[in-house]
């Protein structure tokens, strides 16, 4: 088929693509593309993050300090804030926090021993580290919110309750 041919088909076939998309979105599926980003971005934070808790439990075996993994959290933050920017805050968190940790890894006290601060600095962040892991499978498996859904929680959240 060509334009010429049909003049009214392509712009009524643009149309509904455009329809469609938008439905989708109302309805709260994500294209398949969409879909296929977030799980690749998803896969590669989760290995990245397993990596570095594989490192935190080296420096509690060997008391070694380690320099932790981040660059896919840097590549793949775009669609992170675009499809969960719920696990997106508990992530930012977690990598914001690791230098800090690497730098509590690398500090000693007398006899070369790690304070009690620092050594709970590091089993918080680890601890973290598992929660946002768990949080972002999850995030990564479920539907995308729905615009209905993305209102009420915002209205929700502004909401001031006298209890």
């Amino acid at each position: 088929m060509y334009q010429r041919d049909t003049p009214g088909a392509y712009r009524e076939a643009c149309a509904s693509i455009g329809v469609m998309d938008l439905l989708r979105r109302l309805s709260g599926r994500r294209s398949p593309e969409g879909q296929a980003r977030l799980e690749r971005a998803a896969a590669d934070v989760d290995r990245e993050l397993a990596a570095n808790i594989e490192l935190a439990s080296m420096f509690d075996q060997t008391q070694q300090a380690v320099v932790f993994e981040n660059g896919q959290f840097a590549t793949h933050r775009a669609v992170l804030e675009a499809e969960v920017p719920a696990v997106m805050t508990t992530l930012a968190s977690v990598y914001e926090r690791m230098p800090s940790t690497e730098d509590a890894m690398e500090r000693r006290g007398p006899a070369n021993t790690i304070t009690p601060q620092d050594k709970a600095l590091i089993q918080t962040w680890e601890g973290d580290v598992r929660d946002a892991r768990q949080r972002l499978r999850a995030a990564a498996g479920a539907p995308a919110p729905t615009v209905l859904g993305r209102l009420l929680a915002r209205l929700h959240g502004s909401k001031k309750t006298g209890r």
